[in-house]
């Protein structure tokens, strides 16, 4: 057993932990060369003390901050009660739960699962039984359309629809059955439909992409092309959903309503996964028992705290503060002089710089912790700024001092 291991994680020093995690983990992923051991709203700390401002939010899955004492009570309390029971019987949370969610999109009916992933390939097998039952498509000629740049997770199926060059290669053989078409582009969407389409997957705003968000009126237009050719209209809001992006739902800034969302991250309240596709009766009502399922979805630890972190988006009014220092944030990154800085986009709290072309995001990513504040680039030249949502105005001016100071440095 390793020294690290034998002193424990609470006085193990932060090289000392990466080193343990580089050697005895896969290296799927490059993370940022520093530890979190503590965390409470929108700050972290290392073992070392130093303390970070989290401008990532588990790519918000902390919406509502990390360690919300209404959620971390829930999850206490249930976890005195009952924590799981498989779907072989039924629990005593669940159906609050479903509820509950049912009642905050506006839908019918609720799907619990634990990923987005999961919640996304739930939508994808909706959608193919919909198509076959419902629609009539021949089983096995079902067809779904995505868009390029498209993130919606990392299984097989998902990643076989991937542009992504790093997420796909190596995988395959893939799985058929998608299109794939220009993102933010209707008439593209139009033009790919044929009678064996059964649904578009969209994400409002494409987050992993570098947040990209479409033209005013896009997805009114996907909404009308969908309905008129009888395609369900899928929404991906597990990273833009639960108030990120200034709305309950990004696609509420359009008034649009899809025929299915997929939800996840912040569903958990960022203590555990939980996940959903909502719906309409007359969508999900194909599914019949033994056509899904899942050991931990729905199970009561996680039902209990979804509701607690549904309770905090309402009882802290988070639609209206994302919408509103959003706003601010942006004007004021606008405001920056960093000639090698050449946009500045997003909704709500969910944003992204976009350096130039071919300039490389990861030194200042690098400088911005080094000063105190966490957020990660993609795509190389893009650094997302996605705070929790429950940070206050005067944490926001810390934060731009920050970026501002790093930002400046930039040649």
């Amino acid at each position: 057993m390793t020294d690290s291991v034998l002193k424990g994680a609470q006085t193990a020093s932060s090289q000392e932990v990466i080193d343990l995690a580089e050697r005895v983990g896969a290296h799927n992923y490059h993370p940022l060369p520093v530890v979190v051991s503590t965390a409470k709203g929108v700050w972290v700390e290392d073992p070392e003390g130093k303390r970070y401002m989290d401008f990532l939010s588990a790519y918000s899955a902390v919406n509502q901050g990390h360690r919300h004492p209404h959620i971390i009570g829930a999850l206490k309390d249930q976890a005195d009660r009952c924590t799981l029971t498989s779907r072989a019987f039924h629990n005593d949370r669940m159906g609050e739960f479903l509820d509950r969610l049912c009642t905050y999109t506006g839908f019918e009916m609720a799907l619990p699962m634990n990923t987005g992933a999961e919640a996304v390939e739930t939508a994808m097998k909706m959608a193919r039984l919909w198509g076959h039952k419902v629609k009539g498509v021949e089983n096995g000629k079902q067809e779904i359309i995505v868009c390029e740049e498209n993130f919606h997770g990392r299984t097989i199926s998902i990643i076989s629809f991937s542009t992504d060059p790093e997420a796909k290669e190596g995988f395959g053989p893939y799985t058929p059955g998608f299109k794939v078409i220009p993102y933010d582009d209707a008439g593209a969407l139009e033009a790919a439909i044929t009678p064996n389409t059964v649904a578009f997957l969209v994400e409002p705003i494409q987050g992993e992409a570098g947040v990209c968000v479409p033209a005013e009126g896009y997805l009114k237009q996907v909404r009308e092309i969908c309905t008129r050719h009888n395609v369900l209209m899928i929404a991906d809001e597990v990273q833009t959903g639960f108030c990120r992006t200034g709305r309950k739902f990004a696609v509420d800034h359009e008034d649009v309503r899809p025929d299915a969302m997929c939800l996840g991250k912040a569903l958990g309240g960022g203590v555990f996964p939980v996940s959903a596709v909502v719906a309409n009766q007359d969508v999900m009502g194909v599914f019949f028992p033994g056509s899904h399922g899942s050991t931990f979805g729905g199970n009561p630890l996680g039902a209990a705290v979804a509701i607690a972190a549904l309770d905090v988006l309402d009882n802290e009014q988070l639609e209206r503060k994302s919408r509103e220092l959003g706003e601010y944030l942006r004007e004021q990154l606008r405001g920056i002089d960093c000639p090698r800085m050449v946009q500045v986009r997003g909704k709500g709290l969910l944003n992204a710089v976009v350096f130039e072309d071919g300039f490389q995001a990861w030194d200042v990513c690098v400088a911005l912790k080094n000063k105190g504040l966490l957020a990660k680039q993609t795509h190389g030249n893009i650094i997302r700024f996605a705070p929790p949502l429950v940070i206050t105005k005067d944490e926001v001016d810390h934060a731009l001092g920050i970026i501002r100071d790093v930002f400046s440095q930039i040649s």
